[in-house]
């Protein structure tokens, strides 16, 4: 490869977890050919799959000329407002502090995809209204609260501080993702059914304790809380299922639940902390 790996306004976003559908629907084939002799002319051929650990690696390498090295020049020669960009492996969201630039912005990175063969996925890409003075201005317009969006598993939307009556953006566990972890476990629960109830307690809390490392951050304990009410009723319905001549009562199973199941608590601090102990100046 030859390039190295002040006025109150609404903040304009561009993003989801495109990248995924954006990169590769399924497969995108980007051929190559070339002519090392005159007699046989060979035909290259590199595929990149979205399906697979490799995957972010490759989305990193491909996006940085694809995408970051393009759009940091976009940033410092067109655009006259604030542009924020944020790219984690192969999920993208921007900020744009003028809605024109939103627009014009999103237009050229479809012209600079098309030049690589790939396109945006339709269903993955969006343009909202989001921010500091969003809902101000979305109400005095009649158009409601302002729309979330999910990046990195978390659903981020406009909400206050409770002590402060502050702006912030909020973020709660992503539903579908709970959804398909609680799936998860419940499969794994069955199949150790007839395990003794200390290995499957010792599992649990391992997988609930994983869970909590990623998603414990401020403002996400209500769903957390929920996460772990779930798991223990899977847990006693499984339970329940070893006899089929009496069903033990809730009652009875919840210092087997405190023991094993741990109860969540903030584990990460506020974005701006993080911010601000990592650029100090």
């Amino acid at each position: 490869m030859q390039h190295s790996t002040a006025e109150p306004c609404s903040f304009w976003l561009i993003g989801s977890s495109v990248i995924n559908g954006l990169l590769l629907k399924a497969q995108v084939k980007h051929r190559v050919t070339g002519s090392p002799t005159h007699h046989y002319p060979l035909e290259f051929e590199i595929t990149l799959c979205v399906r697979g650990v490799v995957s972010p690696l490759l989305a990193n390498v491909y996006l940085h000329y694809v995408f970051d090295l393009w759009a940091d020049a976009w940033r410092r020669k067109v655009a006259t407002g604030d542009v924020i960009i944020v790219r984690y492996a192969d999920d993208l969201v921007m900020g744009f502090q003028h809605r024109a630039e939103a627009v014009r912005f999103l237009e050229e990175f479809k012209e600079r995809l098309a030049k690589f063969g790939l396109e945006l996925h339709p269903e993955k890409t969006r343009l909202i209204e989001f921010g500091r003075y969003a809902a101000h201005k979305r109400k005095q317009w009649g158009k409601g609260k302002p729309e979330t969006f999910t990046f990195l598993g978390f659903t981020h939307y406009c909400g206050r501080r409770h002590k402060t009556d502050t702006f912030t953006v909020w973020r709660i566990t992503s539903k579908q993702r709970m959804v398909a972890k609680l799936k998860t476990i419940k499969v794994e629960l069955l199949r150790r059914k007839h395990d003794r109830i200390s290995q499957v307690g010792a599992w649990l809390r391992k997988v609930v304790t994983g869970y909590y490392q990623y998603h414990a951050v401020p403002g996400n304990l209500r769903q957390l809380s929920t996460f772990r009410q779930r798991i223990n009723r899977l847990w006693y319905q499984v339970l329940a299922r070893r006899s089929q001549r009496a069903r033990k009562r809730w009652e009875l199973l919840t210092p087997l639940f405190e023991r094993w199941i741990p109860r969540p608590k903030v584990l990460h601090p506020h974005p701006q902390a993080r911010f601000y102990a990592t650029h100090p100046s």
